[in-house]
């Protein structure tokens, strides 16, 4: 199974390219996130001619996430499925695709430390993690797939001194995230690459992808009977590249192959 994260930062713009990323790649389940579609502008018949069912959770202008799958797509869920006030942003989707359970996400940015969009952040994060218990079991193939706006550790940014202060660094939100690591995720990608310098994130501004200026923010997060299997996994930074008539996202593609008996069919 073929598993790939991306951050797509406006599926309208960018359909024709990812369109063409799957054609090549060929995964078995896409993870998207930041769609910014509403479900009824989401193109799902574009995916469906490629062989895949589609669960889009969207708002519109700001968000949106889905999952697309080859090897089947039952039990969808939007949102936290916890059975409390839903989320007010389409930030989170849930389906089951050849046996694994599968979450698409997009975590708030967070903005500023001291900024409200900061604590709806980690509020959102322990959400996330509560939500595992209900979605999810530790002990069974799942994966939560997305753009988590957190770097890791420090080995996940180009200067580690020039985010203090700031989002995405934060003792707090580092702490959110290696609480889903308690729960029983493993980090696929820092699995097998422990280097520094490998990013999936840079800013569009001052030549930071030029300049290597960039962050590992997108993860793919698996529970042990995912991580046993994961036998490759790639950042594919060509397709951070592109000419202005065919811009690319901010993010670049993060995926994973894992050595699994799908519980369906490739069409």
């Amino acid at each position: 199974m073929r598993v790939v994260t991306w951050n797509v930062n406006s599926l309208k713009a960018r359909l024709g390219r990812v369109q063409r990323w799957i054609e090549a790649f060929s995964p078995d389940v896409v993870c998207l996130q930041e769609t910014k579609l509403a479900d009824d502008a989401f193109p799902a018949l574009a995916f469906q001619s490629l062989g895949y069912d589609c669960f889009h959770n969207g708002e519109g202008r700001w968000n949106g996430v889905a999952v697309l799958s080859r090897v089947g797509l039952t039990d969808p869920v939007a949102g936290f499925g916890d059975g409390i006030d839903p989320d007010p942003d389409a930030r989170l989707a849930w389906a089951t695709c050849g046996g694994v359970r599968v979450a698409s996400c997009y975590v708030p940015n967070g903005r500023a430390l001291d900024h409200d969009h900061y604590h709806y952040k980690l509020d959102w994060l322990q959400r996330l993690r509560a939500s595992l218990d209900v979605q999810a079991d530790p002990a069974a193939p799942a994966l939560v797939c997305g753009d988590f706006n957190i770097a890791p550790d420090d080995r996940d940014v180009y200067d580690p001194a020039a985010f203090t202060g700031s989002t995405h660094t934060s003792a707090a939100e580092r702490e959110r995230l290696a609480g889903l690591l308690e729960w029983g995720l493993v980090d696929l990608f820092r699995e097998h690459y422990p280097d520094e310098g490998l990013f999936t994130w840079w800013d569009y501004r001052g030549g930071d992808f030029h300049k290597r200026k960039g962050m590992r923010i997108d993860l793919a997060l698996g529970t042990r009977a995912v991580a046993g299997a994961a036998r490759f996994a790639l950042i594919d930074r060509n397709e951070r590249k592109g000419p202005k008539d065919d811009p690319p996202s901010d993010h670049a593609p993060l995926f994973v192959d894992l050595d699994l008996d799908i519980g369906g069919s490739r069409r």
